[in-house]
């Protein structure tokens, strides 16, 4: 069960915020979650869709065994979901276990770097890859540039693109469309009332994390869950609505910037998910919460200070884990006043340790901070987070009244470059 524990706020002076404040009737709930209903938007309804799991699923049947490498090829939305699944439900070092794991390597191409393509060149062997074409709109310059380089890579070699190739994109008539029928491609979708920031629940995320023997159906299973509660109009029960209305309060007391904290090398990905899916969302008429990503407890050594001494401007939010996985101990050897390690003491305990050091000595300088606390990372809880977070970034739209789909500050560089290309 995840756990939101707001009860630092009431303890920072001038900077939180009373626990009384912190509350909503189910009138009010239900205002902003009809608000969002005639948004048409798809994100907390998707999970729903089992023909699309049904066919992810015979297609990576078809496809077992064939492959030693999947390239995911795409750029924000089609990429930081799929990086996530892999860094918080894999083994850490899952591509350096050369070979011993049954499943393909995972590869996502999230740049269209030279250096970037020319060194993975010397992992590629593109008679046993399969690379995952990711774009909403079928029209990602980035994307599509990498599908032609590798499409003629796969040429030169006089192999079949039908056997190289799957697209992720939305319905339509499309350029990638085109392409998959002409050249009998598979290809998935991604809803057209889903934007690239939501789409971690559908093909882009659930394609790739299925072919490296990820459990999608879990991942479903907790989305499904932390839905009843994004739908709930008990206050006391929907946490989206209570991590939403917490991040509304501070930012209007001048602490716009959010830090997502979580105490777990396998979550450090999610926290990279989260910033674009906060910064697209909310950052719009010169409103938004700037987000940034920390780990525990690496960065208690590279940022802790200017959070616990700079600009008091800041949220910050802990995700702790219970289970943090194997016990580890520490050997007794190096014990001694300067360690200070207590007989018995293993990098679990140090972990959790360190992590309330960190929350006390923010809230005794006054930091607004909250911690929320999941039992373990498997496919459910993950699950469980994608939903939360996404339900809270869109409760914080309606509060914010602005519409948190839309991206035209980024539409209006792509529109420049197109531009800018056609020029040249």
């Amino acid at each position: 069960m995840i756990t939101l524990d707001l009860s630092n706020l009431a303890k920072v002076k001038n900077h939180g915020i009373p626990l009384k404040n912190l509350k909503a009737t189910p009138a009010q709930i239900g205002t902003h979650l009809k608000k969002i209903e005639n948004r048409k938007q798809g994100f907390y309804k998707i999970i729903d869709e089992n023909a699309a799991v049904k066919k992810i699923g015979e297609f990576a049947d078809e496809r077992a065994g064939k492959y030693t490498d999947i390239v995911v090829l795409g750029i924000g939305g089609s990429a930081l979901g799929t990086i996530c699944l892999q860094q918080s439900l894999k083994h850490l070092f899952e591509n350096e276990l050369n070979g011993l794991s049954p499943f393909p390597r995972l590869h996502v191409l999230d740049n269209i770097d030279p250096s970037l393509i020319s060194d993975f060149e010397d992992l590629l062997d593109s008679d046993k890859t399969l690379f995952i074409v990711v774009t909403k709109s079928g029209t990602t310059p980035e994307t599509l540039a990498q599908y032609s380089y590798y499409f003629h890579k796969i040429y030169q070699k006089k192999l079949y693109p039908r056997d190289h190739f799957a697209f992720v994109t939305e319905p339509g008539n499309n350029l990638l469309r085109r392409i998959a029928r002409k050249e009998n491609i598979s290809c998935f979708t991604i809803p057209e009332n889903v934007g690239g920031r939501f789409s971690v629940l559908t093909a882009v995320g659930l394609l790739p994390a299925k072919l490296i023997g990820i459990d999608i159906e879990k991942i479903l299973l907790g989305a499904r869950e932390m839905r009843d509660s994004f739908l709930n109009p008990d206050f006391s029960k929907n946490l989206p609505y209570q991590l939403a209305l917490t991040q509304y309060l501070l930012a209007k007391k001048g602490k716009n910037i959010n830090i997502l904290w979580p105490y777990s090398q396998k979550l450090i990905r999610f926290a990279d998910w989260y910033r674009q899916l906060l910064a697209e969302s909310t950052g719009k008429e010169g409103k938004g919460l700037t987000p940034v990503s920390a780990l525990g407890v690496t960065d208690q050594h590279s940022q802790s200070q200017l959070y616990n001494e700079g600009p008091n401007d800041k949220l910050i939010t802990f995700i702790k884990v219970k289970n943090l996985g194997p016990c580890m101990p520490i050997p007794s050897m190096l014990n001694g006043p300067d360690t200070s390690f207590p007989d018995g003491l293993t990098f679990n305990q140090l972990m959790q340790t360190e992590m309330q050091g960190t929350i006390a000595s923010l809230t005794k300088n006054n930091r607004p901070n909250i911690t929320i606390e999941i039992p373990e990372v498997d496919e459910f809880v993950l699950g469980q987070l994608f939903m939360l977070f996404e339900g809270a970034t869109a409760f914080l739209g309606e509060m914010f009244n602005i519409n948190a789909y839309n991206q035209p500050g980024v539409e209006l560089s792509k529109t420049i470059t197109r531009k800018l290309l056609q020029n040249k």
